[in-house]
């Protein structure tokens, strides 16, 4: 692959709980097998902290043997959320719409190179830049809201070029459609990240997604 092509990022479905521990594990494992995927954003179902960390112990591992880094997600979780990430052995942690005092907060308490990424930035360009000076690890434009409504993927597109051009913080450009690939690719963005229904439980679309960044790359 091209030193200049984007890598592969995968989204879960959102809501993961236990009782989909063993199917997801599966799911992610096949799909980490089958290309170049650099991480995986586990969106889980609010629970306990104790469920919390041993779900992530369950799942994280299928993606990291494999070599994806693994990034916990709880949307509307109160809780600790980088003690989740840091008992379960994931690698970091992602949060949406979180302002610059929650990023700079979760940015101090991540030790050990723990990741911090951060979406929900359609809306504002000044809080995409207020995040990267919270020194995020990178920037994730799209994906589906948790009510599962699908962003305009004109305005991804634009944010994701947009912010490549400029800054140096990597950014993710999240395809809801595999359409979107391509022109995802081409932005400059650093990952193309796969929403879960282009991915989740048909590994050779990843295989597929692969070979359209690194066709990418060459172009670049």
């Amino acid at each position: 692959m091209s030193e200049d092509a984007p890598r592969l990022a995968l989204l879960t479905p959102y809501g993961i709980d236990t009782g989909q521990a063993d199917t997801s594990a599966a799911a992610l494992a096949e799909a980490c097998a089958a290309g170049d995927v650099a991480a995986v954003i586990l969106r889980l179902a609010p629970s306990d902290e104790r469920t919390l960390v041993n779900l992530v112990k369950r799942l994280a591992p299928a993606a990291q043997e494999r070599g994806a880094a693994v990034l916990v997600c709880i949307p509307d979780f109160k809780g600790d959320l980088v003690g989740i990430a840091a008992r379960g052995g994931a690698d970091g942690v992602h949060v949406d719409k979180a302002d610059e005092t929650a990023l700079r907060d979760l940015r101090g308490r991540l030790r050990d190179g723990r990741i911090l990424g951060s979406g929900g930035f359609l809306e504002s360009k000044h809080a995409a830049m207020a995040a990267g000076e919270a020194q995020v690890d990178y920037l994730m434009f799209g994906g589906l809201y948790p009510d599962g409504a699908a962003p305009d993927r004109d305005l991804v597109r634009e944010r994701a070029t947009w912010w490549a051009e400029i800054f140096e913080t990597p950014c993710i450009a999240v395809a809801t459609e595999a359409t979107e690939i391509e022109a995802l690719a081409a932005t400059g963005a650093e990952f193309v990240g796969l929403e879960s229904a282009l991915w989740f439980g048909s590994p050779q679309a990843v295989t597929s997604a692969a070979k359209t960044l690194a066709a990418a790359g060459g172009a670049r």
